[in-house]
């Protein structure tokens, strides 16, 4: 039966049990994209401080900036739905494809296979690159987001393994890419990246700050020559190399980089679980490759340590047939792309590694990024298609789940604010309703504790989740 309590009197319910005795009992709301780990050492939450404050600065040319790069700071590119997440940026690919006997080249030579798009101010015009007329192959890829990052890395390397050894489903071939980290230590599975070449946050943001800001570092210490051209990299590169230096407290920038990510929460994930969505995502097979469950290792430190984390992904290599992208990298070739998690995915306005989902609802997007799945997807695309449009829309509204903080009733915008307040009065129903809410109910998003009701004690978390915003 629907509860009618008026807005004020809600709200002063609340506040009464706020003073209660089971004021601190209360269930705790998952942390925002963008927000940090639960369970931060007070040493630890500040590096994660300090280290955001890196990642949204904005390098200059005396820093070490350029003179060929994608953009002046990490936050720029990862900026959505907060900082650390995804943008609308695209970075370009290029290169030959291969004929006959000659395998695909990446063009190093000339300056492949990633194009640095902008140049420092002032720079010689003739230091800009561009795509080489020997490139045939030309593709985007978007920005994906750092939220989770550090529970990503410490996924035992086993686990990763183990779903190469023994497929969830007869008619995929993942395959494990080993790279090693530029850190030092023996190689390990990749978990990061669209071709899997990343292991470890230090190898991302180590190669990510040379190849996007032009910021060279202890591990890569040569600048990129515009269009592979030495004498224009003379003409136009004005700092010394390694320009990424120690701060005073021994800290360079790329470390801070890592700290930040390192220390992100997972994006959240509303109803926690129970979705019908969910159980028809796993029986089209989309968790053949998209596997929920992992549990992190040890790490050196314990908010990273022993945690149970969905990522709804499984760090394989796996022939996507037409999906694929035409860029060879190490193992990964033109077909071959690694399984990147679909966590946060609800927040992403473009679908599929160049971002050519796009431009419809979020449900449309869906439809069109499943239809372009392909190789050892497609028995998968057609089981999805194959459901009648009732069901695709339930596993889209799963897929908006993931991401998604609870009380964000609406429209995903990583926030609580007062129009959720306003939106929720209505699935106000606890306790003990005669019907209660299930997963697939919006009143499910206020059900912080998952018994089934929206009541004053989840209107307690609601309080402290309140972002005024």
């Amino acid at each position: 039966m629907k509860n009618t309590l008026p807005r004020q009197a809600l709200l002063a319910s609340a506040l009464v049990a706020l003073s209660s005795a089971a004021a601190g009992q209360q269930a705790q709301f998952q942390p925002r994209m963008g927000e940090p780990l639960p369970g931060l050492t007070a040493s630890e939450l500040n590096r994660f401080l300090l280290g955001r404050a890196e990642f949204d600065h904005v390098l200059s040319e005396a820093e070490g900036l350029g003179p060929i790069f994608n953009d002046s700071s990490c936050g720029q590119c990862h900026s959505t739905p907060a900082i650390g997440g995804s943008a609308t940026t695209r970075v370009t690919r290029f290169g030959k494809a291969a004929d006959g006997p000659n395998p695909f080249d990446p063009l190093a030579s000339l300056g492949g296979s990633l194009l640095q798009k902008s140049l420092i101010a002032g720079a010689d015009p003739s230091c800009e690159e561009v795509v080489p007329p020997e490139a045939d192959v030309v593709i985007e890829r978007v920005t994906p987001i750092c939220f989770g990052s550090g529970l990503l890395e410490a996924i035992p390397d086993a686990d990763i393994v183990a779903n190469e050894t023994t497929p969830p489903h007869g008619s995929v071939a993942g395959a494990v890419r080993m790279v090693a980290p530029v850190e030092g230590g023996p190689a390990r599975p990749g978990r990061m990246g669209w071709k899997g070449g990343v292991a470890t946050v230090l190898t991302f943001s180590a190669d990510a700050s040379v190849n996007e800001l032009g910021l060279t570092n202890r591990f890569f210490t040569a600048e990129n020559a515009p269009n592979g051209d030495p004498a224009k990299l003379l003409l136009c590169d004005t700092v010394s190399d390694p320009e990424d230096g120690p701060d005073g407290f021994g800290f360079d920038r790329i470390d801070r980089q890592t700290d930040f990510q390192r220390f992100l929460a997972p994006p959240p994930q509303t109803p926690r679980s129970g979705m019908t969505g969910e159980t028809l995502f796993d029986q089209v097979g989309c968790t053949a490759c998209h596997i929920p469950d992992f549990t992190t290792g040890t790490a050196p430190e314990a908010a990273l340590s022993g945690v149970d984390i969905k990522p709804y992904g499984d760090f394989l290599l796996h022939d996507m047939g037409t999906l694929g992208d035409g860029i060879v990298d190490g193992p990964a070739t033109e077909n071959v792309m690694m399984t990147r998690a679909l966590w946060g995915v609800g927040y992403r306005e473009s679908l599929l590694h160049d971002g050519r989902s796009t431009g419809g609802s979020f449900q449309d997007n869906v439809d069109d990024a499943v239809a372009w799945h392909d190789g050892e997807a497609a028995f998968s695309r057609d089981a999805y298609q194959a459901l009648d449009p009732v069901d695709q829309a339930l596993i889209g509204k799963f897929l908006q789940s993931l991401g998604r903080p609870e009380f964000d009733i609406d429209g995903a915008n990583n926030t609580v604010d007062i129009f959720d307040f306003f939106f929720l009065e209505e699935h106000f129903n606890g306790p003990a309703p005669a019907v209660p809410h299930t997963p697939d109910d919006d009143g499910a998003l206020a059900d912080v504790d998952q018994d089934g009701d929206y009541d004053l004690q989840d209107a307690l978390v609601l309080q402290r989740a309140f972002t005024g915003q």
